[in-house]
């Protein structure tokens, strides 16, 4: 490992290896990347659901799953390596008059930002998602330009990719703690040695509110349990089948293999950073999942996961400067939209640290702003 680095980057999910990617596209010198598990993307990244949208209700978020949408459509231009990100869409469906309000919201300003959205009548939904019950739907939302992406695929792309132009990746390394002098980070302290750096870029997920404490920075990002379910073949799934989320009971379904994920959200979890599978919570997924697709009936259970969202206060990503520390800069908190952000993450750090205008105006985002008062919720969360 090297004794002295540019840059140290703690955590080797999908934020970690963009970030180290574009900084590296940048030529920003000698990168040292950190992660403590025994494999890059070993967290939230492995346990994602590999959604990407832009149906969003806040500016912010809407143009950073634009950008990263443009990104993945030239992952192979731009890292040479294969990652299929397939736009079958994301379709929201909506049942309650409260919601289409806020959604009608939603699609204007997304259609404002250049988003090519829908809305959809009930009796147009069929030609998008067949078997999914409409009996009880006012209305939905489309977006074609959305999908389905395999976050393994891309993180190997960009490890690879890092690697090639120098990147050094650390695996089983864990941070313990930091150098400051003057207020100033000169180093990080790890299990396998001390790396002497000017700069740190906190890309540790659910754990980054740990790694903020390690300098005494308040971080407010805080792990939530949720977890998700596969079947095993089912011959009505289409491969057009897009990204379906029933907005008044919070479940999300799409194809994957050749039977469906499902997914809801337990808002009643309460934080920390048990993995463990919950059998109450699954049948709560089925449940939902039974409700609005009746044929599920005869699926089998092929697999179960949890994993943890990286949940902030207004769920939306911290990305910027710590205020109390000179050479941290938070890369953070995406509030389960890791994935679909992370390319769009990785351009506007390497921009910001290297000097450059961000390509996507990302002020909002702030760790000041909660300090500050400046919070304006992210009210579209899955």
């Amino acid at each position: 490992m090297r004794s002295k680095a540019d840059v140290v980057i703690i955590g080797g999910g999908i934020i970690g290896v963009a970030v180290a990617f574009y900084l590296a596209k940048a030529k920003y010198g000698q990168i040292v990347l950190v992660e403590k598990d025994r494999f890059l993307g070993a967290g939230s990244t492995s346990k994602a659901a590999g959604g990407i949208r832009a149906q969003f209700s806040t500016k912010v978020n809407i143009e950073m799953s634009m950008l990263s949408e443009k990104l993945f459509c030239r992952f192979k231009e731009d890292t040479g390596s294969e990652a299929l990100f397939d736009q079958v869409g994301y379709l929201f469906l909506l049942s309650e008059e409260a919601d289409i309000v806020e959604y009608r919201k939603s699609y204007e300003l997304q259609r404002s930002c250049g988003l090519k959205v829908e809305m959809l009548k009930p009796q147009e939904i069929a030609q998008y998602a067949p078997h999914v019950r409409t009996d009880d739907i006012l209305m939905a939302t489309f977006c074609h330009d959305d999908g389905l992406a395999d976050p393994h695929e891309f993180l190997q792309g960009y490890e690879k990719a890092d690697r090639q132009m120098g990147v050094e990746i650390n695996l089983e390394t864990e941070v313990t703690g930091f150098a400051v002098t003057s207020g100033k980070i000169t180093a990080v302290k790890t299990n396998n040695g001390t790396i002497a750096t000017p700069l740190v870029i906190n890309c540790a997920g659910a754990y980054a509110g740990q790694i903020g404490k390690l300098v005494g920075a308040s971080v407010p990002v805080l792990p939530y349990r949720r977890q998700c379910v596969t079947t095993g073949p089912l011959d009505f799934v289409k491969p057009f089948f897009p990204m379906v989320v029933d907005v008044k009971s919070g479940l999300y379904c799409h194809k994957e293999s050749k039977g469906m994920l499902l997914g809801w959200a337990d808002k009643k979890v309460s934080p920390g950073f048990d993995v463990s599978i919950d059998p109450e919570y699954t049948d709560a997924i089925l449940e939902r999942a039974l409700d609005r697709i009746p044929q599920l009936e005869t699926a089998e259970i092929a697999n179960k996961w949890a994993g943890l969202y990286e949940t902030t206060p207004d769920h939306r990503a911290i990305i910027g400067w710590e205020p109390h520390v000179e050479g941290m800069f938070h890369v953070t908190g995406f509030s389960g939209h890791g994935l679909m952000h992370a390319p769009a993450a990785g351009v506007v750090t390497a921009e910001m640290i290297t000097g450059e205008k961000p390509s996507v105006d990302i002020t909002d985002l702030s760790p000041e702003r909660f300090a500050k008062g400046a919070v304006v919720e992210e009210t579209n969360v899955i």
